[in-house]
């Protein structure tokens, strides 16, 4: 009888050694003692490992590749609030009008993600990003080409379609090459990227205003770098470590509930679409986290879309603090790599808790920009707290998706949970238009994010049980 044994995984494939043929070998050539001892070692020794230096290097790569895509993606879809008093000139819409296209623009995102995460598991994240990049580009140079209300709003909302091919399958990516002990830190990076590149829509956004361009510019020149990002990606990544010839990670387990009895969470390779959607959305935990970073999104949103408005004032082309909008965005980057770098090193992964604080923190630094005028000293600094605390949980959220749900999963649940958070925002968009319509007070988008930001605290706490 011949027993095979595949234990020689090289990098370009597995070789299958008989135990006839080593006895063959072992007939043909002197006894030496402790023979047995070599072969097993070098065999062992010929395994590639997680550990080596090529894998390492891979992961990075992979990491880097997929952070520097996601840099350029808000370009096509975070530009907006500085549209809105160019668009409200020319085309006489008001902002209630005109938070009702941005929720258009969340709530295709938000159905695009509950669908996309899940092509992201079944078919790999590279090619749905890289796709995404593209189409988004040249959705948004149809919009600034608009005349009216409708040539405003389907656009607006087929982009909000295309850019929700990124973040979910971006995720899936990841959560392939790196490993649970490393994910709050690698989710910290990614979303730490999402947050550079809402720096960087607000400062192409602003500049176009600085050069007296028409607002319409605003979506046809940052978009060009979102191009650029798409087609590097498609080039750059891969989605797993198979498909440079590594083994593949270990299946997870959930480490979030501390719970050593959960039942695995490895699935086949061939699971299928209902399957995935039902194990999502049958946990009670992470139905829990998906509801809490609804109202986080609603902050973030409200502070993105209306907080260029708020500081654009009256006298938008030539508002003396049209710059002090740059500031959320970065407080939003550093926020999201400090909160990812705690939940792994302070919170030993335990996101609910670091959730929860930089909620509240949120929540009484909105207060205090609600009181503050537009245009006293403490505005910059108390802005960059407010996006620190506002935006930084995010990074645990994402990395809860994994941790609740196995790898296998991560780009449905990613899915599913930014399904919550963009439906929720859609939602706050023309609440937070028509209050300002109505009382003429720009500064109420603080009181809102605040009490979105304290909602959420309170809810997070729940996700561990």
């Amino acid at each position: 009888m011949c027993t095979h044994i595949a234990i020689l995984i090289q990098h370009s494939g597995t070789r299958t050694v008989s135990l006839d043929q080593q006895r063959q070998d072992a007939d043909d050539r002197p006894s030496v003692p402790g023979s047995s001892e070599v072969v097993q070692h070098s065999v062992i020794d010929t395994v590639p490992s997680h550990e080596t230096h090529q894998f390492r290097a891979a992961q990075w790569r992979m990491l880097l590749a997929t952070m520097f895509c996601y840099l350029f993606f808000y370009t096509g879809r975070q530009t907006f609030g500085f549209a809105i008093p160019g668009i409200q000139q020319e085309l006489g819409l008001s902002k209630a009008t005109l938070g009702w296209v941005s929720a258009a623009m969340l709530w295709t995102y938000a159905l695009g993600q509950s669908v996309n995460g899940n092509l992201g598991d079944k078919y790999g994240g590279r090619r749905l990003m890289s796709l995404g990049a593209v189409l988004s580009c040249g959705l948004n140079w149809v919009v600034s080409v608009g005349t009216n209300l409708t040539g405003l709003v389907i656009p607006w909302a087929a982009n909000g379609y295309a850019q929700s091919m990124g973040w979910a399958p971006g995720s899936r990516v990841l959560s392939n090459w790196w490993p649970h002990r490393n994910r709050g830190k690698v989710y910290g990076a990614y979303v730490f990227a999402a947050g550079m590149a809402s720096v960087l829509a607000f400062t192409t956004s602003t500049l176009i205003l600085e050069f007296d361009l028409s607002w319409r510019w605003i979506f046809r020149l940052p978009v060009l770098l979102l191009l650029i990002g798409g087609v590097s990606y498609y080039f750059l990544a891969r989605d797993r470590p198979e498909d440079l010839g590594f083994p593949p990670l270990p299946s997870d387990e959930d480490s979030e509930t501390g719970n050593d009895d959960q039942p695995n969470t490895e699935v086949a390779d061939d699971d299928s679409s209902w399957n995935r959607y039902r194990h999502v959305l049958s946990n009670r935990a992470f139905l829990i986290a998906s509801v809490s970073i609804g109202f986080q999104n609603l902050a973030r949103y409200g502070l993105l879309i209306w907080v260029p408005v708020h500081f654009l004032g009256e006298d938008w082309k030539n508002s003396p603090t049209k710059w002090v909008s740059i500031a959320l965005p970065i407080g939003m980057a550093l926020g999201a790599m400090t909160n990812g770098w705690l939940s792994d090193r302070c919170f030993r992964s335990n996101r609910s808790h670091v959730i929860g604080l930089f909620m509240l923190l949120a929540a009484g630094c909105s207060l205090i920009m609600f009181l503050l005028p537009r245009d006293h000293a403490l505005s910059v600094p108390m802005l960059v707290l407010t996006g620190f605390f506002a935006y930084g949980p995010q990074s645990a959220f994402w990395a809860l998706c994994p941790d609740l749900l196995g790898k296998e999963r991560a780009g449905t649940g990613t899915g599913v949970m930014n399904t919550f958070a963009y439906a929720f925002a859609g939602l706050g968009e023309p609440l937070i238009g028509w209050m300002i319509e109505a009382r003429g007070q720009t500064e109420l988008i603080f009181a809102v994010v605040a009490a979105s930001c304290l909602i959420g605290a309170v809810i997070s706490p729940f996700i561990r049980r």
